[in-house]
């Protein structure tokens, strides 16, 4: 049986999502891409206008998969708005644990690439963005006084046990991603019967 030939646009996208997240964003260039991909320049030029465009359609992809696995985890979380939020964190905490995690591509993204209007920029902020979003819709379902401010902390376990890895490894301070939230939710809702 015969396997689909990729086509150079696939190859070098595939190619420079793995070296962007593995390498980092700014320590690989065109040359890299293009030899890992087994393409020449003007292959990455047809399917690309620019380096940056690249990025921007590699981050494109990790928001479409984050965002679609989320959905997931919210569709099995249940119904009840606690359990969802679980859920979510849960699908963090093991993303952090897996031996090949390096860290969210969008965070790395947002140290290498500060510009402001940054085709890559403009993605990873409003990646982060639905995914803070995604956490508020179900933190108002919630019987707090303030659902938004509960989103937000979560939002903090979550982007800190994510940037914490990068330092001490999936067994720091990401280990106590779950046990944090538990914490932080128990908090509020402790704060409505007060």
């Amino acid at each position: 049986m015969t396997g689909l030939k990729k086509t150079a646009a696939t190859r070098v996208f595939e190619a420079a999502r793995d070296l962007f997240y593995h390498r980092g964003i700014r320590a690989v260039g065109v040359d890299e891409i293009v030899c890992k991909a087994g393409v020449t320049k003007p292959s990455l030029y047809r399917a690309f206008a620019s380096k940056d465009d690249l990025i921007a359609a590699c981050l494109e992809e990790s928001g479409r998969e984050s965002r679609a696995a989320l959905e997931s985890v919210l569709e099995e979380g249940g119904e009840n708005p606690r359990d969802k939020l679980r859920a979510m964190v849960r699908y963090f905490a093991r993303k952090v644990a897996a031996p090949d995690f390096r860290g969210c591509p969008m965070s790395n993204t947002a140290v290498e690439i500060p510009e402001p209007g940054h085709p890559g920029r403009t993605v990873l902020e409003n990646c982060k963005a639905d995914m803070r979003a995604m956490i508020a819709s179900v933190t108002r379902q919630l019987d707090i006084e303030d659902p938004e401010e509960l989103a937000d902390g979560l939002m903090l376990v979550i982007e800190g046990g994510m940037a914490t890895h990068h330092i001490f490894g999936s067994q720091g301070p990401c280990a106590t991603m779950v046990a944090a939230s538990d914490a932080l939710i128990d908090a509020y809702l402790a704060k409505r019967t007060a």
